[in-house]
Formats: C-alpha cells, structure tokens, sequence
C-alpha cells in the first residue's frame, strides 16, 4: 500500500482554512496540521477543525511531506522557499509572488531539490471548465467577466492581481501559444489601487481574449464566453454550468444569395443545445486531489510552477499597460 502524504497548511485566513478543512477527509493524505503567525486563529482553526496548530512554520515542516502555502502573497516567497529547500512538496496560493524576480527564486531552490510547485489556480478545476473540455476546438475568441462587490480584502494590490489573474491563467490555458498583444486600461475607485480593469490580449494563433474584472460591483459575476469554428460555449463558473451551442447536423450554414426560410420555431429549428453540467465536486477539492497525485509523482501538476510564473509575467504586464495605457508587444 501507498503510505499516506502527510500534509498541512500554512496561513489560516479565509482560503486556508478551506484547504485545512478539506484536507483531513482526501484520500491518501493524513493531515498533520496547520500553522499561522496569528496563535489565536490558528488555535480557533483547529479547535474548530480537529486539527494540530504548529507553533511555528517549523514544527509543522518537521511533520510535513507537502504543504499548502496561503499566506499573504508578499510572503509566499519565504514560506515557499523553507518548505521547498527540505524537499517538501508546496502548493502555492495565486498569485505564485509578488514579482518575478520571486517566483524565479522559488523555482530554482525547487529544482535543486527536486520538488513540486504547484499553483493554485482553482479555476482550472471548476465543474463547468471540465464539462467544456471535451466541446473545445480552437477558441477564436473568448469573453470573461469577474465581477464582487467591494470587501477589505486584498486591497493592498489591484484587481488585476486580485481578480483578473484567475482569467488570465483560464484563457491562456483554453486558447494555448503565446501571448504577443496586450491593451489594457483600469481605474481606482474606492482604493489607492485599480478597481476595475480591462485587458484585451492577442495570440499568436490569431485568438483574442477581452478580460474584464471588477470589486466594486454591485453583483458577483464569474461568467465566460468562448467563441470557436464550431459552436459558441457560455460557462458560468459561478455555479459550474454552462451549454454549447453549435449549427445541428446536416443543416447547412446560412449565407450567399439564397438562404433558406427561417422556421416558425425560429433559432431553436437550426441550432443545437447541449448542456454542460459537472459532477459538482468543489473545485478545490479537486485541485488538492490532484497536488496529492502529483506529489506522489503519479502526474504533473495541472498547474506546474513554470504555468503559475507565465501567470503572473502576463498579469504583471497588464497592470503595467494599465499604469502606462500604452500596448506592449511582448510579456517578459
């Protein structure tokens, strides 16, 4: 038999103590506990878990084959670089790092020691995302919104950072090859920091994304359009659904001089709608099943260190264009 991962968490704020709470029933991992500099939300996490509060980052890597890294972004770095130079295992929360310069950092100490960096861009494990897979042929182009209402959380960088990187990681993902166009302007509205962004990026199979994120919304929004020679995909990731619509079979497409009568039935009469559905599993769920898998070294990561460091470079030269509003060829 396999022996069991042993796991934990480091940073229990509102992400992390999902991660915590969802580790102790995964199959294949003992969860060995958690830690965060605050002693008294550690010890509230895990009176309310069950689970083993480490006094100190230490202790719980003494314990620990992998760990899930869900401090502050400005400190991803240093946690990060501690577990990984032991050659535990590190799930990173997004962003990977502040700068590039740190993700370039966390890398190489996990190369050197031969361990796995996964990013957790959750996204990528969202039921409606799973159920489009196998209906996806060459997007041309793709539409995102990610809209919330304001809260005091991750106000400190802007919403291209907070938000935005989570479409920037899906598309990039859904549409492949390089990015070599980016337009993108944003605003501040009720921080120091943009608010609300949009970016327009061109790659170099000639696709298109026009990303939109916003916490200054009066609703939630996590809505995506994907546009291919095929059909067209709307996904709400919101709830994990989503449809295809495609031309049916054996109706010719409309256009030149004589085009066919439209039926009573209208729209309905010409195009196919077939319902998207995941199995509902919590997407973070899956992401952790599949940190597991790869620890093991069973299979990559879905979402390898090298992805999460493109990320967060394409991400980076957005808000510069936002900063600067003029295009840049060529993310670093």
């Amino acid at each position: 038999m396999t022996p069991r991962l042993r796991m934990g968490v480091v940073g229990t704020g509102s992400l992390g103590f999902h991660h915590a709470r969802i580790l102790r029933d995964v199959e294949g991992v003992e969860m060995v506990g958690i830690h965060d500099r605050r002693a008294e939300r550690a010890a509230e996490v895990a009176a309310e878990l069950g689970v083993v509060a480490h006094p100190t980052l230490e202790a719980l890597l003494d314990q620990a084959d992998a760990i899930v890294v869900a401090v502050p972004t400005t400190a991803h770095e240093a946690v990060a670089v501690a577990a990984l130079a032991r050659g535990i295992h590190t799930l990173i929360e997004k962003p990977m790092a502040p700068d590039l310069a740190a993700a370039d950092r966390i890398l190489e100490v996990a190369e050197a020691r031969g361990a796995v960096v996964q990013i957790g861009h959750v996204e990528r494990f969202n039921s409606a995302i799973r159920a489009a897979e196998p209906w996806l042929d060459r997007p041309l182009f793709v539409e995102s919104h990610r809209m919330a209402p304001f809260t005091p959380r991750s106000t400190d960088v802007a919403v291209v950072l907070d938000l935005m990187i989570h479409d920037v990681d899906l598309v990039s993902s859904l549409i492949g090859g390089a990015v070599t166009d980016i337009a993108a302007s944003g605003v501040p509205v009720l921080t120091p920091n943009v608010d609300i962004a949009n970016a327009r990026l061109t790659f170099e199979t000639g696709a298109v994304a026009n990303l939109t994120a916003s916490r200054v919304s009066m609703e939630r929004m996590r809505k995506i359009r994907i546009f291919q020679p095929s059909g067209y995909l709307s996904l709400n990731l919101a709830d994990g659904t989503g449809e295809f619509l495609r031309l049916k079979q054996g109706i010719p497409a409309l256009g030149g001089g004589d085009l066919p009568s439209i039926p009573a039935e209208g729209l309905a009469a010409l195009v196919e709608r077939i319902e998207l559905k995941g199995d509902g599993a919590e997407p973070l769920r899956k992401e952790l099943e599949n940190f597991r898998t790869a620890a093991r070294g069973e299979a990559p990561p879905a979402v390898s260190g090298r992805a999460g460091r493109e990320a967060l470079a394409l991400t980076l030269s957005i808000e510069a264009r936002i900063r600067d509003h003029v295009p840049d060829p060529s993310p670093s």
